[in-house]
């Protein structure tokens, strides 16, 4: 690994010049010494400072380049005069003593400028963009004043062998696994410019009907605004747009226009999240595509798994509809299988597996028996209720009189719960290992809350320990309590059994939604394609090429059960890979993927940042809900979203967080 020579980073500062190797201290930060493959990185400035990697490095260059970067993105906003114009007197500033004819009283002139746009700018970008560059006036001052007193370009002022690559972001984005432009949907919003918000969702993420509501936004968690009070609802801002442009029937807000097709065609397994994020952005390019589905219905596991009164189905429908207009093929009620695959790999010129996982797992309790009458694993259970709720197929399930008992801690058991109330259950308990405040976190506190209301019994900290059936039909569990334990020596708790708090509860119906594995049968074992320790398909989780050419994976089958969102930022860069694949016959990761990967890496948000500048105690925004009577005894949707004049002043919380970052390779 490089060393640091040099860096302001945050709260940390290390000065590394003239100390041996020994000496040198090392940084908390996950810098990307690194940039690819055999490119070294030189130089890393952003937001909260700069790097500087190796000697050689020409600061007063960088911070030129830096400054130049600011201007590209300076009139976004243009709201501003500090944001508007300080950056651009900065830029001509540096570039002014960068090519030697600077003067000593810019040094004061630049420090004046930078302090009045970090006071007096009103976005994050605008705010932000002093920072590194003081930081290099302070500690490399000598740089820029002997280029002044020599009257002298800057070392590599009028070469080219440096490359400065920079990349825009947010603490929102670099949390959002899709990467969503989200300041810019907001922004849309805001100005009741809902076209513009859902085309910049749907640069990065087409399903916008779906992820404005099922999403468990993570990027809420790294939302700047919750250091100052209470994170935006990033999520129910999403969905503005979409409902915006089907409601009103106004055809399709691509973020770009199309490609007539071309000659390429690619296979798709899957036409869940993953597969239809795939299509979308490969039939943007002019990619032909035919996605093979084993259900009779599009639209995986949210299509049949997540239920109609979370996600509508006529709203998934219209996202599924999209990815129809850019000239998609859908083959369904078709399971792929390994001789398929064999044809495929000659008559397609790529393929991407996106199969999802289904299989459900086992509690792993005594006595567990899948054949007993009363076993439901979590997919079947879901599939059969949902079939017929949002297609009319099978029967309707009816759970009265029972008692439903489910053993998990996300999404799927939360979905289980609540379908088992609409399903009339008599009793229904969730069984979990852990706290309330992680299932909290693996789905969200509008979902627990909302069981919790609608009747379900949650009981943390416990776990069937033994299945009791008479005659193959479950009667009783035993379940064992637990207990976190300190650690004497100061390590994490351990989760240890309660003695004498085990008990026995009844049970009609045991649904285990604890996980699920892939299928991954349709892989021909031939091909000796690399899975995980997990029995997923092993890629390099940053161009999901799997082991053997032309086959691509993304989605649940490649990392395990996962969010939809996961899914699709996953199934985006596998088909922008596979665009570059396909047209240029190389796999590789564009500058601004691997600057995607460098900043996931390093954590934009930083949870100890005490925001100033901002006005606080401005209050969230909380849609309308279903009453509880009312949601309980259909499957009709709960949320009913924000009103137009909610959505403006939710937005208008917005502190349009943007951050600058580029490396010097």
């Amino acid at each position: 690994m490089a060393n640091i020579l040099f860096s302001l980073w945050q709260d940390e500062i290390i000065d590394n010049r003239g100390k041996s190797e020994e000496e040198a201290a090392k940084s908390k930060f996950h810098f990307p010494f690194e940039f690819d493959t055999d490119t070294h990185t030189k130089a890393f400035i952003g937001w909260a400072g700069v790097a500087i990697f190796g000697h050689g490095v020409d600061v007063v260059k960088l911070a030129v380049e830096y400054a130049k970067t600011y201007q590209e993105y300076s009139e976004a906003c243009g709201r501003c005069a500090p944001g508007r114009w300080g950056g651009r007197i900065i830029y001509d500033i540096l570039h002014k003593i960068g090519r030697g004819e600077g003067s000593q009283s810019d040094i004061g002139h630049l420090q004046e400028i930078c302090a009045s746009m970090k006071e007096t700018s009103k976005c994050e970008i605008g705010k932000t963009v002093p920072n590194p560059i003081l930081a290099l006036l302070t500690h490399f001052k000598a740089d820029f004043t002997t280029l002044i007193d020599e009257q002298k370009a800057s070392p590599d002022f009028h070469k080219t062998e440096v490359s400065y690559i920079s990349k825009v972001t947010a603490p929102c984005m670099d949390a959002c696994p899709s990467h969503v432009d989200i300041p810019s949907y907001i922004e849309g919003v805001r100005d009741l410019r809902f076209d513009e918000s859902l085309k910049a969702t749907r640069q990065t993420m087409p399903l916008a009907h779906t992820c404005g509501r099922v999403c468990p936004h993570p990027c809420e968690n790294a939302c700047r605004r919750t250091n100052l009070d209470e994170p935006i609802a990033i999520m129910e801002l999403k969905r503005l747009g979409a409902d915006f442009e089907t409601d009103r029937d106004m055809g399709w807000f691509h973020p770009v226009e199309p490609k007539p097709k071309g000659d390429k065609k690619v296979a798709i397994i899957g036409a869940g999240p993953a597969g239809l994020t795939a299509a979308y952005y490969l039939g943007v390019e002019g990619i032909n595509c035919d996605v093979y589905e084993e259900l009779p219905v599009l639209g995986g596991e949210v299509a049949v798994g997540v239920p109609e009164y979370r996600m509508p189905i006529g709203k998934y429908n219209k996202d599924i509809e999209l990815v129809k207009n850019v000239g998609t093929n859908f083959i369904t009620n078709t399971r792929v299988t390994a001789d398929m695959m064999r044809e495929f790999e000659n008559s397609y010129d790529a393929i991407m597996v996106g199969t999802g996982a289904r299989l459900s797992k086992k509690i792993r309790a005594k006595n567990e028996n899948p054949k007993d009458e009363g076993y439901w694993p979590a997919i079947p259970f879901l599939d059969e209720i949902n079939l017929f709720e949002k297609y009319g197929f099978g029967e309707a399930v009816d759970l009265s009189g029972k008692t439903v008992v489910c053993v998990g801690g996300g999404f799927t058991s939360m979905d289980v719960v609540r379908c088992s109330v609409r399903a009339n259950a008599k009793k229904i308990v969730m069984l979990y290992r852990r706290d309330e405040k992680t299932i909290i976190n693996n789905t969200s506190y509008e979902e627990y809350h909302e069981a919790v209301e609608e009747g379900v019994e949650f009981i943390f900290y416990s776990a069937i320990d033994e299945i009791i059936s008479e005659n193959g039909k479950i009667k009783k569990l035993i379940v064992d309590m637990y207990e976190l334990v300190p650690d004497p020596e100061g390590g994490r708790p351990q989760l240890l059994k309660a003695e004498g708090k085990s008990f026995e509860m009844e049970c009609d119906i045991l649904v285990p939604a604890v996980s699920q594995d892939a299928d991954l049968s349709l892989l021909p074992e031939e091909w000796e394609i690399a899975k995980t320790s997990w029995n997923t398909i092993l890629t390099d989780g940053k161009t999901y090429q799997t082991s053997r050419e032309k086959i691509f994976a993304a989605g649940d089958c490649e990392y395990g059960p996962m969010t939809i969102v996961n899914a699709v930022g996953q199934a985006k860069r596998a088909a922008s890979v596979m665009t570059r694949y396909l047209n240029e016959g190389k796999i590789y990761r564009t500058e601004d993927e691997i600057m995607e990967d460098h900043l996931k890496a390093l954590k934009v948000y930083n949870k100890k940042e005490v925001v100033r500048g901002w006005l606080k105690g401005l209050p969230r925004e909380h849609s309308e809900k279903m009453g509880v009577e009312m949601r309980k005894t259909n499957n009709l949707e709960v949320n009913f979203g924000l009103t137009t004049e909610q959505a403006i002043d939710e937005a208008s919380r917005c502190m349009r967080c943007y951050y600058i970052a580029m490396a010097a390779v």
